[in-house]
This record gives structure tokens, sequence and C-alpha cells, in this order.
């Protein structure tokens, strides 16, 4: 049954012609363009109440059932991931990564840790061609500030997911896992993935501990070509 035969037209929103414009839904640029109450109508949901008879009486399919999606990147850039190609391996990866979240839409927090403190480069927001730019730029210097890149995620995503309930998270960290001692590490809240980098003849074999304590998947970079390119998989 369609809407002429019902004699119910659902009138254009105010403004639905005009040009888009900044907005500020969720720190983006735009915000949204359409509002999810636009929706297509459900029309067996809608009959199934009786025959409506304004249009507050039509019910709207929501837009998409697929949940809102966070990628949480953590990368280890300190002095030793020079080694043997294993920052140049990690930027492949990376740039896999955001041309998939560029066309998934997902949005991206990425935690660059080098030198003596970690710091955000991205937080929430959707790929964009500032991250390829970022990456062809990234090189490896200092310290290993990872562990206080960990905390920091942690902290950030509890916030993060108060804020949207209905989002789902997964964490990525690559690093060669070549730290000293560590304190005990609270388990991942998200299902995460840990990517070992460490290329070097003779592994210490640490990054594979390390996924354990944090109930992450562990990965060598080197195996992640079997999982027919998709980091979605693997996360």
């Amino acid at each position: 049954m369609g809407k002429k035969a019902l004699g119910i037209r659902p009138r254009t929103a105010p403004g639905a012609d005009a040009r888009t414009a900044p907005g500020t839904l969720q720190g983006g640029r735009s915000g949204a363009s359409r509002s999810g109450r636009l929706g297509v109508i459900d029309w067996p949901a809608t009959l199934l109440k009786g025959r409506p008879r304004n249009r507050q009486d039509l019910l709207q399919r929501p837009r998409s059932s697929k949940p809102a999606e966070l990628w949480l990147v953590i990368v280890d850039a300190s002095a030793s991931t020079r080694r043997h190609g294993a920052l140049s391996k990690a930027k492949g990866l990376l740039g896999e990564l955001f041309e998939q979240a560029r066309r998934q839409r997902v949005r991206l927090a990425l935690l660059h840790a080098t030198g003596r403190q970690a710091q955000w480069l991205w937080q929430g927001q959707k790929a964009s061609q500032a991250l390829h730019q970022w990456l062809s730029e990234l090189g490896a210097s200092g310290g290993t500030p990872l562990l206080a890149a960990v905390q920091q995620a942690t902290a950030w995503q509890a916030r993060r997911q108060r804020l949207h309930p209905a989002e789902r998270q997964r964490l990525l960290i690559i690093t060669d896992g070549r730290l000293r001692d560590w304190p005990a590490l609270t388990p991942s809240t998200c299902p995460a993935l840990l990517v070992d980098i460490e290329s070097a003849a003779i592994r210490l074999g640490r990054a594979r501990q390390l996924a354990a304590e944090l109930g992450a998947h562990y990965r060598h970079i080197d195996s992640l070509p079997l999982l027919a390119g998709s980091l979605e998989t693997a996360l």
C-alpha cells in the first residue's frame, strides 16, 4: 500500500534543500547531514498499529542497524623499532588500517608512544588525509612510553564509553615489546589485538607476554597477510 493510496505524504523538513553548514554533533566538522527521524517509513510496523491518520502515526526505520564503531590504536615508535625495518612494516599496516576505517566510516583514536610521553593525535574522529600525512612523516626515536599509553587509553576509553554507551570499541596495539619489567596490567575492556613488529634475528618475545596480560589476541606482523589483508577480521 503506497503513501498516495493512504492520502498521507510526509512534509519535507524546513531547510531540507539548504546547503550543508558546520555542525556540532559529536565533535564533527559538519555534524549529521540528516536526522535519524527522517529514515524510510516502515509501512508494515505502521499498519500493524492501524490506519495512520496523521504524520505522527508513521513509524520510520533507523538509517542503519549497525552500531557505531571506534578503533583505538596505540603505536610504539620507540628507537628500537628502527631495527630490521620493524617500523616500516608497521607503517604499511597502519596505512591499510586507515584506508579500511575510511571505507567503513569507522571512528579512530590514535595514541603515539615515543620519546618521554605518549601523545594523542586523533580522538574519535573519522579517518582523513591528515592521518596519511602524519604516517608519511612518522619516525622512530627515544624511549618507550608504551605502558603510560596503555593507561591513558584505558582511562580515555572509560570516559568515551560513558558518553557513547552503544559504541563498539576495539583496541589495536603495535609494538616490538622491547620493554623492561612492567607492573601488573589491567585486561582490556574491549576486544584487543596486539601486533608484534619485533623483527630481529634473535627475538625477546616480550610482546606475546604483554598481549597475554592485556587479554589481547596476539599476531606477529609477518602473519597478517594470512588474514587476507583484513584487519577487521584480526580485530
